[in-house]
């Protein structure tokens, strides 16, 4: 059995007109609404969905929103205005950190970040990692809070299960308030809000539930990861967010999606989802990604969890079953 690089290959052309065909269909036949709105945050996989998006409408009938907080890169609002220019759509952007503050986010992530580091002074920027181990090691999945310091060195101490929860619990806020932003700018315009989630992160539950999650239409969602590059370079998505680093720019200190949450280079977890969902025996998959069969077998186990651990995130919310006698 073949399994190479190749096996993720796409005929760009091709898949650009089916895209651009269910998102019109979506818009015009199901929705019954006007247009698209779509939260731009500078990276690849906002900067496809919209550039499919105009394709698919017009740019006159899509419109961006670039929703900023105080822990957001610079970069973020950059290559969202360069990718609504790039494409001559309108677009508005909202600084959200008044909301944030409002709900207390940065005071309670604040005062577990003093937990744990006592001269924390709410200057010094921090992040959420994971061990970049997986492959290396049976572990278990226990979140690290790193710290830069006033001299500059990163320092790190592994997060008690129930400080992660209390730290996520509020920094999830921030993709529900972009959310519920969104949908205003939607409501207001008989527009639908169109999701930016591709493959890898749909299987894994790498979005946030009624957050960045809540859309109406996710036409990246049977994508992996250099699939989307790849359409990018098709569309003529600028070359300085191809190039920008993917991340859940969430924090002060810059963490990318492999830190946070991917423990592995998109361009090997592309191939070791493609093995698992695909039933490619781990000897064959291993030799083709370069990794030992103990290491793919620990990948697999990896991304098993996690699917299991988010499926409620994939469900509609459920309901008993109505008697109909």
């Amino acid at each position: 059995m073949e399994f190479t690089n190749s096996v993720l290959d796409i005929e760009a052309e091709k898949l650009t007109n089916d895209l651009v065909g269910f998102i019109r269909d979506q818009v015009k036949n199901v929705f019954h609404r006007k247009g698209i709105i779509i939260g731009l945050s500078g990276g690849i996989d906002s900067s496809v969905a919209a550039a499919l998006s105009v394709r698919a409408l017009g740019p006159d009938r899509v419109f961006g929103v670039i929703l900023p907080e105080k822990d957001s890169s610079p970069d973020s609002s950059r290559f969202g205005r360069l990718c609504a220019d790039s494409l001559g759509i309108g677009y508005n952007t909202v600084e959200i950190t008044p909301m944030l503050t409002g709900f207390g986010v940065y005071a309670k992530r604040n005062s577990i970040v003093k937990k744990y580091f006592p001269d924390y002074d709410g200057e010094m920027k921090f992040r959420l990692t994971l061990p970049q181990d997986l492959l290396e090691r049976d572990r278990i999945s226990a979140y690290h809070l790193d710290i830069e310091k006033k001299d500059g060195k990163i320092e790190s101490i592994r997060l008690a299960h129930k400080d992660y929860l209390k730290m996520m619990a509020a920094n999830v806020i921030k993709q529900r308030v972009r959310m519920t932003q969104m949908y205003y700018e939607a409501d207001k315009r008989y527009y639908i809000v169109c999701g930016t989630t591709n493959l890898p992160e749909t299987i894994q539950g790498f979005f946030v539930k009624y957050g960045d999650g809540g859309v109406d239409i996710e036409p990246l969602a049977n994508l992996y990861k250099k699939q989307v590059f790849d359409l990018g370079k098709y569309l003529g998505v600028p070359n300085e967010i191809i190039q920008r680093t993917p991340t859940p720019d969430t924090y002060s200190l810059p963490v990318s999606d492999e830190d946070f949450y991917f423990c592995m280079p998109y361009n090997t977890f592309d191939l070791v989802l493609y093995a698992a969902l695909n039933g490619i025996p781990a000897d064959i998959a291993a030799a083709s990604i370069g990794l030992t069969v103990e290491q793919i077998e620990r990948a697999w186990k990896d991304l098993d969890r996690k699917k299991k651990t988010t499926e409620t995130l994939r469900m509609l919310p459920p309901s008993p079953e109505r008697s109909l006698s």
